[in-house]
């Protein structure tokens, strides 16, 4: 019923998260970059070629956003949906958006310079970006409901990553945050299960 197509070496580990905090049976297809997730029954399953995603009763889910949006409002005896959906939908695709791709871009050494630049790029830049983002979590524990929501797995794993990797700045506000969420069991399960699949993958 719930099938999950995936490379351990890649947002998937987004995805993974959620499952594993969803809690309902599913089957992993682990694919590799260039042949596997290029191949026509992938590309069946998603023209992009690319991955994650999920299949769920014959429905597909691309994107890592509406993978955990989907989840969370399909399960919702995993209680990962906020009761408050404007702090959900809003800071969920605010990473989705202007986060990720403010980090994306300076990873390939683009910023914009100027306020012309910064206007057409709709995100500003990155010192923009996370002023927001940390203002919402100076007065917040959580993305929303002040409690762990779907959109923590979201917020939370491009925090965590960024932070890691270096793509984001480390701060007091973000590492707090980043500390809430990493050592939840789920999160824990997933690594540990994406982790035993990367000696297969390839990249």
């Amino acid at each position: 019923m719930l099938t999950f197509y995936t490379n351990p070496m890649s947002r998937g580990r987004i995805a993974r998260w959620a499952l594993e905090e969803v809690g309902q049976p599913y089957d992993t297809v682990a694919l590799e970059y260039y042949t596997t997730m290029k191949a026509p029954k992938y590309l069946a399953v998603n023209p992009m070629g690319k991955v994650p995603a999920i299949v769920h009763d014959g429905k597909v889910v691309t994107e890592v956003a509406a993978i955990c949006t989907y989840l969370a409002l399909t399960f919702p005896e995993a209680g990962l949906m906020a009761v408050d959906k404007a702090a959900f939908f809003r800071w969920m695709f605010f990473a989705a958006g202007p986060l990720e791709q403010a980090v994306v871009n300076m990873g390939f050494g683009w910023k914009t310079s100027g306020p012309q630049e910064k206007r057409r790029a709709g995100y500003g830049d990155l010192a923009d970006v996370l002023s927001a983002l940390t203002g919402h979590l100076e007065k917040n524990d959580y993305i929303a409901d002040g409690r762990f929501t779907a959109a923590d797995v979201y917020v939370g794993s491009q925090i965590g990553w960024g932070m890691q990797f270096g793509g984001i700045p480390a701060s007091d506000t973000l590492a707090a945050y980043w500390a809430r969420l990493k050592d939840r069991p789920a999160l824990l399960a997933a690594n540990a299960k994406d982790n035993a699949l990367i000696p297969e993958a390839t990249t």
